[in-house]
């Protein structure tokens, strides 16, 4: 009697252990067919989500723009304001263009 108890254990405790790991009792699987080839289409470039409106911004560049123009075309040196003036403008210009890429 006590032959069969532990025939019933060992054969339960096979069982369990055949339930257990599926994955060591099946054999490894064969890789998997490739896919049909589609149509060779160069990969589009990822696409950058375009930067957000700033309509004042870009205005006071246009207007500090327009101010640069009229100052390197204007007929006298003012006694070097000009010239500090234009400094400034380019100054300005270059901020409100880091202005535009910080967002």
């Amino acid at each position: 009697m006590k032959q069969i108890g532990f025939l019933t254990l060992l054969i339960v405790a096979t069982v369990l252990l055949a339930l257990a790991f599926p994955a060591a009792a099946a054999s490894p699987k064969a890789p998997l067919p490739a896919a049909p080839a589609v149509a060779a289409v160069p990969a589009a470039p990822a696409v950058a989500p375009l930067p957000e409106a700033h309509p004042h911004i870009d205005e006071a560049l246009e207007h500090m723009r327009a101010a640069k123009h009229e100052l390197e075309t204007a007929a006298h040196d003012f006694k070097g304001h000009r010239v500090k003036s234009l400094e400034h403008l380019n100054q300005a210009i270059a901020e409100a263009e880091m202005c535009l890429k910080a967002d």
